[in-house]
């Protein structure tokens, strides 16, 4: 079973070839996303991966959290699944009229 990965507080600077190489001293590294501004396509300063094995994937997490890698101190845990952040309440809308 597979398992996917955040880390985050990246330097800018890290690529998708440099996190394959750090995860893949502790197991098959499926594949390896960092996320980038749509505008600009600079680095968000996180990334998602995947390891093809949930045990070795929890080893990375474990031995990587805290970990300096590029300057910075990593922040390595498992993903949480994706939640819908446009769904729900907020804002004025909501149906009948505005005077605004």
């Amino acid at each position: 079973m597979s398992i996917k990965i955040y880390v985050g507080n990246l330097s800018f600077d890290s690529s998708e070839a440099d996190l394959k190489g750090l995860f893949a001293t502790y197991g098959e590294v499926v594949s390896a996303k960092v996320i980038t501004d749509q505008f600009t396509g600079k680095s968000r300063g996180f990334a998602f991966i995947e390891m093809s094995n949930r045990e070795e994937g929890l080893k990375a997490i474990q031995a990587l959290d805290s970990n300096d890698f590029g300057g910075r101190s990593l922040k390595v845990n498992e993903a949480k699944p994706k939640t819908d952040s446009r769904s729900g309440g907020g804002g004025r809308g909501g149906g009948g009229s505005s005077r605004w």
